[in-house]
């Protein structure tokens, strides 16, 4: 008869959903947590739980948010007539500690034809709304250097060429094939300081 302990593996299990974690170092995480004080182990669950329920994306721009608008559509110190179009929420993140503070618009993805993503599955008809509705002076496509990334980035750029405003895309300091979310603050921030217009 094999060892093994069903609740222990559907604790694998749920690791293993995680992007980027394999057999093993899911099974470390569980055993982590096994070995973990009892009040540890609610405190981790807990606060899952919490930021399950209360976090939800921003009606208005799509970053993650526990209020709607979120606080970088409602903040009046930031720069109103700046927003930065990018692939997922979690992209703000790095651009919040490279000291971007304009607005954003979260496309919630990419356009992928070959995973069946089209620019309809996208939030750019909402995009396009908001330009229009509050007539920002400057759109930056900070979309990733991937082949998807620089499609949709080419898609957005032709879409919103008839809008009198003007399009940017972050400069090519970040490596092609990269998201963001692996970009250092210094790369980024110097991406976004040399970005060109289209």
């Amino acid at each position: 008869m094999i060892y093994k302990l069903d609740s222990f593996q559907d604790l694998i299990e749920a690791f293993k959903m995680f992007p980027g974690i394999g057999t093993k170092t899911a099974e470390r995480m569980a055993l982590f947590l096994m070995k973990s004080p009892p009040d540890r182990t609610r405190l981790f669950s807990k606060s899952v739980q919490n930021a399950r329920g209360k976090i939800h994306f921003c009606s208005v721009c799509y970053l993650f948010t526990e209020e709607d608008p979120c606080q970088v559509c409602q903040d009046s110190q930031r720069d109103q007539g700046l927003i930065c179009v990018i692939e997922e929420a979690k992209d703000a993140f790095v651009l919040e500690r490279c000291g971007f503070r304009g607005l954003y618009h979260v496309l919630m993805g990419k356009i992928s034809p070959l995973d069946g993503v089209g620019p309809e599955d996208l939030k750019v008809a909402h995009l396009v709304e908001r330009i229009k509705k509050i007539r920002p002076r400057e759109v930056i496509l900070a979309t990733g250097m991937d082949v998807e990334g620089e499609a949709t980035a080419l898609y957005l750029s032709k879409l919103l060429g008839e809008e009198e405003v003007k399009l940017t895309r972050i400069a090519y300091g970040i490596p092609v094939g990269m998201g963001l979310d692996y970009a250092d603050e210094l790369t980024l921030a110097k991406a976004l300081e040399a970005r060109r217009s289209l």
